[in-house]
């Protein structure tokens, strides 16, 4: 019989997966991104899921809270909000599905070479000194490196964004 635990998992994983394809598949800009914020929100319910409360949180402020709010405001800014992309040609789309099949076997790849080692017995109770400590270590289990990535991350979003609402539209006669 299937638990509760395992069909909250499937709805997840399906809203993840569909929103995600509806993502890169929709000829709409702002329904895209639409699909990312729902895909983004299911992978923080997949951290819920999982009692991961914090790292949700970070999920839910940074993606969610960050990126799709200054994508959907570089739409609004450009003013296309409404407007259909244009349709891509065939090449475009067969490179997009090769890249995407690599990035998959690349990715599966390192996951079967990883020698996963199963988790130590001396775990750190979670308290707000213990976070912030290994927000700040760059030492082993340390998040400084991710804090930064996840910063440039951000700051590439945001120069997209700004360099999408300065684009003008071009003059019809």
């Amino acid at each position: 019989m299937i638990s509760g635990s395992t069909i909250i998992f499937y709805l997840l994983a399906i809203q993840i997966l569909g929103c995600g394809l509806l993502s890169v598949s929709t000829r709409q800009i702002f329904r895209a991104a639409i699909y990312l914020l729902f895909s983004l929100i299911g992978i923080a319910g997949i951290y819920f899921w999982l009692n991961y409360q914090f790292i949700a949180a970070v999920q839910i402020v940074v993606y969610v809270g960050g990126i799709v709010v200054l994508i959907i405001f570089s739409i609004f800014l450009t003013q296309k909000a409404g407007e259909k992309l244009p349709a891509q040609k065939l090449g475009r789309k067969v490179f997009a599905a090769l890249a995407a099949v690599c990035a998959f076997a690349l990715t599966m790849l390192q996951v079967y070479k990883y020698d996963f080692k199963p988790a130590s017995d001396d775990v750190q109770p979670v308290t707000v000194f213990n976070i912030g400590s290994n927000m700040i270590s760059t030492g082993d289990g340390g998040y400084a490196l991710p804090f930064e990535v996840i910063s440039m991350l951000l700051l590439a979003a945001m120069i997209g964004c700004i360099v999408i609402a300065l684009r003008t539209k071009p003059e019809t006669t």
